[in-house]
């Protein structure tokens, strides 16, 4: 008889397959054969079993469906963040390059949305006007042309244009995310501090750049530029928005690998430590940049025919040498690239011996090729007296080995230790 009901309610079964509570409510209202109308209890045992299975292949159903829209919610995230990873990336390049050139300092004022790009000529006449009453026309340009400022302007307007699409770029999509629910409270946390870097990020620039408008240049010998310790800032908050961006991406479209065997004692702590000294050497190079240490003692690996300078401490108090003195800044640069390349060198030959997950053992291939790759971008651009861009190959380098040491940390956290 199960048979003839089968025959009898065929044309359900499609519907009774997508799980529908509809589909119950027509079972329950058929009408019953000549065998369940005499037996109501065979037909209520029956719709009975057709509920139970219902339920759970509902709730089966329902937390597949959950589970995938979860982890469709995570990848379209962790590519919104790689995207905004990427664009801080670029505002570096594009801040390292401004700098070589010498551009920064000729846009002379700031608005929150954006400066009015000069249309005409009386509009480009009325900008360099206002650019000739700062230092940095008054003591070093005052033979510059009309169309060599406009090449140096647009440099610094692409820059701080680029800064302002990167607030967009994060600030839509997060909107949009936080509206549909595709943020958890962790995830929300983190979207409110990113946010709040990137605002402070472009009051840093620009507080940076004002310590280049300032009279404080008072001699012929004088070189107008930014303060060192605020390029310094500047910098940083770019490297540390950069590994919040890049490690919260991976963290949603590439879970570390879990691994099968316990590492030696101290290899992890000496991996977050190299990647802490690929940091500390990036911001000792902020410093070498800010004051153009690069161009002094062109040579390698000694310092004018010494391994230490005489003038290495030539400023007083003492601890001015760090950040002040050209020969002191270049040193300390040295020292700490020698280091860090030493530390990841431990790392990669250390890991040889450890059983890590394949993808750990990739990114500490890829940390040491790097860091060898940095180190001789570093060399050549002191011995071909820096040229735009080789140095700001070597700056995006930073970021490309602060990026190879972020990827192998995140590849440890599942691994035993």
């Amino acid at each position: 008889m199960l048979s003839v009901f089968g025959r009898c309610n065929q044309s359900l079964l499609p519907k009774i397959n997508l799980l529908s509570r509809q589909t119950l409510r027509i079972i329950e209202n058929q009408p019953k054969t000549r065998f369940f109308t005499n037996n109501s209890n065979g037909w209520n045992n029956l719709t009975t079993k057709y509920r139970q299975n219902l339920f759970k292949k509902n709730s089966t159903v329902t937390l597949n469906v959950a589970a995938h829209a979860s982890n469709q919610s995570k990848k379209q995230v962790g590519y919104w963040l790689t995207i905004c990873g990427g664009m801080v990336f670029g505002a570096v390049v594009l801040g390292g390059v401004t700098r070589l050139t010498k551009s920064g300092l000729s846009m002379v004022t700031w608005t929150l949305f954006g400066e009015k790009l000069p249309r005409s000529e009386a509009e480009w006449l009325e900008e360099f006007e206002r650019y000739k009453q700062f230092p940095e026309y008054q003591i070093m340009n005052r033979d510059i042309t009309l169309t060599e400022f406009k090449w140096i302007w647009y440099m610094e307007y692409i820059h701080r244009t680029w800064g302002r699409v990167l607030g967009a770029v994060y600030a839509i999509p997060a909107t949009v995310f936080w509206a549909r629910g595709m943020l958890d409270r962790a995830m929300k946390i983190r979207v409110l501090c990113f946010g709040g870097l990137i605002g402070l990020q472009g009051l840093m620039g620009w507080y940076m750049v004002k310590s280049g408008l300032e009279d404080r240049f008072q001699g012929e010998m004088d070189v107008p530029r930014v303060s060192q310790y605020r390029l310094a800032a500047h910098l940083s908050m770019a490297f540390i928005l950069y590994s919040l961006f890049i490690t919260t991406a991976l963290e949603q479209l590439l879970p570390a690998q879990a691994g099968v065997a316990k590492v030696a004692r101290g290899f992890k702590a000496l991996a977050h430590t190299t990647k802490g000294f690929v940091f500390l050497t990036a911001v000792s190079g902020a410093f070498v940049a800010g004051i153009e240490a690069g161009l002094v003692y062109n040579s390698f690996p000694k310092m004018a025919d010494k391994w230490i300078p005489d003038d290495i401490l030539a400023f007083t108090p003492t601890i001015r040498n760090f950040t002040e003195n050209p020969t002191t800044t270049q040193f300390d640069h040295r020292i700490l690239g020698i280091t860090t390349l030493s530390l990841v060198s431990a790392v990669w030959l250390w890991s040889r011996r450890q059983k890590l997950p394949p993808r750990a053992h990739l990114a500490a291939n890829a940390m040491a090729a790097m860091a060898y790759f940095q180190v001789t971008m570093g060399i050549s651009t002191l011995l071909y007296y820096v040229p735009v861009w080789l140095a700001a190959c070597h700056q995006s380098g930073s970021l490309m080995l602060l990026s190879t040491a972020l990827w192998l940390t995140h590849e440890l956290k599942r691994v035993p230790k």
